[in-house]
């Protein structure tokens, strides 16, 4: 196949499979699943719909996507992503670099590639840990260790004298 021949899958398709994967993941039945998303909309899903929504055969509504989310535990872009090579939407079929490029906040402080989003996330964590609280918590930890003395650090994987 030439990359023009691939895997086309409608974009309905696409967040269907995600929607099962991650419905799975978690354990759910499709009749839980559809509570769990009454818990957002006016009323819940029944099965029939939550198994036409898996197998690509119903478009969604923004609330409706939202819900899913919610009810899944994961974020509205997760729900898109997909292996495909070409998705097919009503008036034109798109690369999985256009499909992509709508997936990504293109704000002015977004990430532009992974290494950019790491150091960001390192960022985040570190204005975390400078939080006085968790400073004064790693203070008392790093004393109670000082006064348990060597080797007695109740670590996991560290031995115990």
């Amino acid at each position: 196949m030439t990359r023009g021949e691939g895997v086309r899958v409608r974009v309905e398709e696409a967040i269907g499979k995600q929607i099962a994967r991650f419905r799975e993941a978690r354990r759910l039945s499709l009749t839980e699943l559809g509570e769990a998303m009454g818990q957002y909309l006016d009323r819940p899903w029944s099965r029939q719909a939550v198994h036409q929504a898996e197998r690509g055969r119903r478009a969604f509504t923004a609330a409706e996507l939202t819900a899913i989310a919610l009810a899944l535990d994961t974020s509205v872009p997760a729900l898109f992503l997909t292996e495909a090579e070409q998705i097919e939407l009503p008036g034109r079929t798109i690369s999985p670099e256009e499909y992509r490029g709508i997936l990504l906040y293109a704000g002015k402080d977004a990430p532009l590639d992974g290494v950019d989003e790491l150091l960001v996330a390192l960022h985040d964590i570190g204005e975390v840990l400078s939080r006085p609280t968790l400073a004064r918590l790693a203070k008392i930890g790093a004393v109670a260790e000082q006064v348990a003395g060597p080797g007695v650090s109740g670590r996991p994987g560290e031995a115990r004298p």
